[in-house]
């Protein structure tokens, strides 16, 4: 990459806000809450497939026809939102740094994420980071989510910008397939959270944010 960087992307699960352990904690208060016994160590199975299939096996298995996996699932998305309003969330270290120094270098930011709107709302404004970003898209609000590259190719568009011009910062397979699908420089960071990720896709890997500086970019 060349100094003319004419957009930072940044994803948001994993690199803004670390929420996979939010999830985990959030599922098992929602078994807890319904008296649904189960183990935290086999939530690594289900890594990858809907909240929907795993409490529908849950149910099941312990003979609880006066359950649906909607209601648990309400259940958790409202509990979910509760514990990233509460105030007691992180961010991802270094990352709101970074933000701030794209911003104070001129450089245009904006947010590609396949959260929902609420969700990504919580994190915005519970982080104050909400001023940074002239673009904010929820892949929710498209018809195909990552790894297909229109979230990004939308958001370049939006700001303007070259896609070719464009650092995006992703911390799964999928994320990288999207940024590479829409011909733009992606920076991989190794979220210990995120599962075991595929991240050799990527023009570059980081096991740290703080290791990204914008004058090397």
């Amino acid at each position: 990459m060349n100094h003319n960087i004419g957009a930072f992307i940044f994803d948001m699960d994993g690199v803004i806000i670390d929420s996979e352990p939010i999830h985990s904690r959030v599922k098992m208060d929602t078994f807890r809450h319904f008296g649904l016994p189960f183990d935290e160590a086999d939530l690594i199975h289900y890594m990858g497939r809907t909240s929907g299939e795993m409490f529908q096996e849950v149910i099941d298995s312990a003979g609880r026809r006066d359950l649906t996996p909607e209601e648990l699932t309400d259940y958790k998305h409202k509990h979910y939102l509760e514990v990233l309003k509460s105030g007691e969330i992180e961010p991802v270290k270094g990352t709101v740094e970074l933000i701030k120094e794209l911003y104070a270098a001129g450089i245009p930011i904006a947010l590609a994420t396949s959260s929902w709107p609420v969700v990504v709302d919580a994190v915005l404004d519970g982080f104050g980071i909400r001023p940074y970003f002239r673009s904010v898209l929820s892949g929710s609000e498209l018809p195909a989510s990552k790894p297909d590259p229109a979230i990004y190719q939308i958001t370049a568009k939006r700001l303007g910008v070259n896609p070719a011009d464009c650092v995006v910062l992703e911390d799964t397979r999928n994320g990288i397939l999207a940024a590479k699908g829409a011909g733009m420089y992606c920076i991989a960071y190794r979220n210990p959270n995120s599962g075991k990720q595929d991240l050799s896709l990527a023009d570059r890997i980081v096991e740290d944010i703080r290791e990204i500086k914008i004058e090397t970019l």
